[in-house]
This record gives C-alpha cells, sequence and structure tokens, in this order.
C-alpha cells in the first residue's frame, strides 16, 4: 500500500549548523504531534543537543535541569537563525510576544498539556508565539515559536531561498527553544492540511562522520547539520 511520505514535497533545511535533532517527525509516526489539528499532521520539532547519550538540550546535569530549571538563553538552539525554506512571499508575520526567561521542565509540559486541553481559535496566537508563514503558489510553510525581536521580514515581501527570517525562540506553546516547522495548504492553521514534507540537503552523523542525506526525512534519533546552498523551490519526489 502506498505509504502518507512516498510523495512528499521537498524544500531546503530551514537551519543550519549541527547538532540538530528532531524530537518530533513524521518518521516515528503519524501524525507526529499527535493530532491533525492546526496543519501538524506531517509537522517537526528541531532542537540542537551535544553529544552526550540522550537528548540534552543545555549545558550542566539533566538532573539539576529537571530540579532547578535552565536559563532560556543558555539552550544550545536558542538564537540561532532560522533560514527561508523556499523562495516565496511572506503572508503573516508575527513579533513582540514576550519570551518565557526561565525553563523548568515539569512547568512547560503542564502548560503544554493545558493548552492543548483548553484551546481555542481565540487562543492561536498564544499557541503559535513569534512566527513567520511563507507562500510559494499554493504551498505554504509555518515557522513558529520564534525569539521576540527577531524577526527580519514583513507581510508581503518576497524572499528566497537561504533569507535569514529571524530566530530560534521560545514563545508560544513551546517546552524548550526550538523550532517547530511544517508544510500545509493554507496560510491560517485552523483550516490548513498538513503537506509531507522532505528535506533537499543535509547530513547525518553516523559512527562518527557525516553522511549525505538527499530529499530526506530525518529519523527521530539523527543528529542532522545542514548541507547545500538551496536552490530555492519546492518540488515534489
Amino acid at each position: 500500500m502506498p505509504n502518507e511520505l512516498d510523495s512528499p514535497v521537498v524544500v531546503d533545511f530551514p537551519l543550519r549548523g549541527e547538532g540538530w535533532l528532531a524530537v518530533t517527525t513524521p518518521a516515528a509516526r503519524i501524525p507526529s504531534h499527535g493530532v491533525d489539528a492546526l496543519g501538524q499532521r506531517y509537522a517537526y520539532d528541531f532542537l540542537i543537543v551535544d553529544e552526550r547519550p540522550g537528548e540534552y538540550f543545555f549545558p550542566g546535569s539533566g538532573l539539576g535541569g529537571a530540579l532547578l530549571g535552565v536559563r532560556t538563553r543558555d539552550c544550545y538552539a536558542w538564537g540561532a537563525p532560522i533560514h527561508a525554506p523556499f523562495a516565496g512571499e511572506v503572508v503573516a508575520a508575527l513579533d513582540g510576544m514576550p519570551e518565557r526567561q526561565w525553563i523548568h521542565p515539569v512547568r512547560e509540559v503542564v502548560r503544554q498539556v493545558v493548552h492543548g486541553a483548553t484551546f481555542a481559535p481565540s487562543r492561536l496566537m498564544s499557541i503559535l508565539g513569534n512566527h513567520v508563514v511563507l507562500r510559494s503558489g499554493g504551498l505554504f510553510a509555518g515557522l513558529v515559536h520564534l525569539a521576540p525581536g527577531t524577526l527580519t521580514v514583513a507581510v508581503g515581501q518576497s524572499v528566497r531561498s537561504g533569507d535569514v527570517l529571524g530566530a530560534v525562540g521560545h514563545t508560544g506553546n513551546s517546552t524548550s527553544p526550538h523550532l517547530h516547522f511544517q508544510l500545509m495548504d493554507a496560510a491560517d492553521p485552523l483550516v490548513a492540511q498538513g503537506v509531507p514534507c522532505a528535506f533537499r540537503s543535509y547530513e547525518v552523523q553516523r559512527d562518527g562522520a557525516w553522511s549525505a542525506v538527499t530529499n530526506g526525512i530525518p529519523g527521530r534519533h539523527e543528529r542532522l547539520r545542514f548541507a547545500g546552498d538551496g536552490v530555492g523551490g519546492a518540488d515534489r519526489v
């Protein structure tokens, strides 16, 4: 039987540097976030982890982070530039929503559960936080949870693939600084359906070496880095 991921739309990887981990990916399950709501069926969550076993997204011990929390700006992914995954037009851009300065894992998870259980359309912006939505024809990309004051684009602006849109942050319904990325068929997440997505070119760390991947869907435990210059399009495999 055909697989939902057999014919994804291919775009450029929206992050740079190395150590990125897709902690949420359609390669692990569909819907990737457990629900189809808000166009999230094939969405990704990317954060940076260090090379310790597990998913350490901040310096220091896991026990210390769990008990005492960690400062948002000390997380590895915080402030990382976010790049346009294809050439297109900015159709939504929100900046200025405040960022929580301290992360306590238990509090953040409880907050996320409460948001999910009590969601109403009027609270959409508080879920997304600072964000950008790009359009190329009938395809839309949502890049969510950006740090306040970092957006470099405005509605109506044209961008090229690779242009910087803003920086990774911890706004909206976020448990730690990360990029939530999804493709969808409409600009409004309240009515959008998710679109399967693969990335044109990136590298995966295997046995201490980096291996090139083309038109790939990152797995749950793969350490990633960007590879390539970006060609600007959004194409079906």
